[in-house]
């Protein structure tokens, strides 16, 4: 939306690192079986700017799994109003630790179980 945008008419970053937390926290949660946060965001990459009216679409790919944290890398990728064309535009690895709760840390769920 235009109120997202920066006087050049490009999306926040900001926007859509949030969007790309919330990939990853879906992601995380599903995998955990549970409540998850974000504790670190590593090698964000801005390679080209989102246009107001652009597709956003977001994909997360869990990269390890430790006793109780998660590192997901999330790319996002647009695609103008009028084109098929579709290119990468951000991606990063986030890092998120399970919670029980109490908010403390609990480990990850076996996978299949």
């Amino acid at each position: 939306m235009p109120a997202d945008t920066n006087p050049a008419g490009d999306i926040f970053g900001g926007w859509l690192m949030a969007q790309m937390d919330m990939a990853a926290g879906n992601a995380a949660a599903r995998r955990a079986r549970g409540r998850c946060a974000t504790v670190a965001v590593d090698a964000m990459s801005f390679h080209s700017p989102v246009k107001v009216g652009d597709e956003v679409s977001l994909y997360a790919q869990i990269l390890a799994v430790g006793r109780s944290s998660l590192r997901i890398r999330v790319e996002a990728w647009r695609r103008e109003r009028h084109s098929e064309e579709r290119n990468r535009v951000t991606e990063a690895v986030f890092t998120f630790v399970a919670l029980d709760e109490d908010a403390r840390p609990r480990p990850v769920p076996a996978e299949g179980s």
